[in-house]
Parts: structure tokens; C-alpha cells; sequence
């Protein structure tokens, strides 16, 4: 299923009331500023692979507030042990968000293993995510 992952971000943070957003590397960052910048925003610039473990951490951090992180399938990839980490801990206030198009958007859109068929839904739910759509 296509989407425009722009517009899937701006309805998701529409109404986020005390919500702390994550954004992964790349084009997450650039989707979610351009939902509308917001002092509770975090942008990672440089950070491949850490985006869901600050999440996380927030999460943890701050369990009276809800913290997405919307990140893409290459930084998911690279990330599994925070997936891993995530699920084993379950914050009740933390979302994660994949935006997977299949492809390494900022190094040159290459296949990312899920277009090779790894199953990200699949390992979340191995990992203890409580719900995985």
C-alpha cells in the first residue's frame, strides 16, 4: 500500500496535545517539520539508528506523556536491539512509527531489507510490541 507519508504525518500529529515526537534521520525529520515545527519536536540530524531508544528513554523519562517516534525502515533496521529493547520494557505512553518505503532514502535509495523481505511488523511482535499494524 502507497501512502503520502507526508500527509500521514501531519494527521497523526494534528492533535498532539503534550506529545513528544522523535524523528528519525532523513525524511521522518523533514515530514515531521513540515507538519508544522513545535518546541516538543526532536529532530535527529545525526543520530542513524538511535531515534527509537531516545524515544525510549523519554518514554521512561516521562510516563504522564504520550512520545512518538516516526522514523523510516533504515533506521529501524538498524536499530532492532532498541525494538528489542522497547519490547521487552513496554512504556504504556510510547508509539513508534515506520515509515517503510523499502529503501535507504539518504544514501541513495537502495533496497533496505524490507524490501528484501524482511519483516519489521514480524520482529516488533517477536519483540513483545503489544500492538502492530
Amino acid at each position: 500500500m502507497t501512502m503520502d507519508r507526508r500527509a500521514a504525518v501531519r494527521a497523526l500529529l494534528r492533535e498532539r496535545s503534550a506529545m513528544l515526537v522523535v524523528s528519525g534521520l532523513g525524511s521522518p525529520s523533514y515530514d515531521v517539520f513540515a507538519a508544522g515545527d513545535h518546541e516538543a519536536n526532536f529532530y535527529l540530524w545525526g543520530a542513524m539508528g538511535g531515534a527509537m531508544l531516545i524515544g525510549l528513554g523519554l518514554a521512561l523519562a516521562q510516563p504522564a506523556r504520550p512520545v512518538v517516534v516516526i522514523t523510516g525502515d533504515g533506521e529501524a533496521l538498524m536499530g532492532l536491539g532498541g525494538l528489542a529493547t522497547i519490547g521487552a520494557r513496554r512504556p504504556a505512553n510510547l508509539s513508534v512509527v515506520v515509515l517503510d518505503n523499502g529503501r535507504y532514502g539518504e544514501t541513495g535509495m537502495q533496497l533496505s531489507h524490507t524490501a528484501l523481505g524482511v519483516d519489521l511488523c514480524g520482529i516488533a511482535q517477536a519483540a513483545g510490541f503489544a500492538m502492530v499494524t
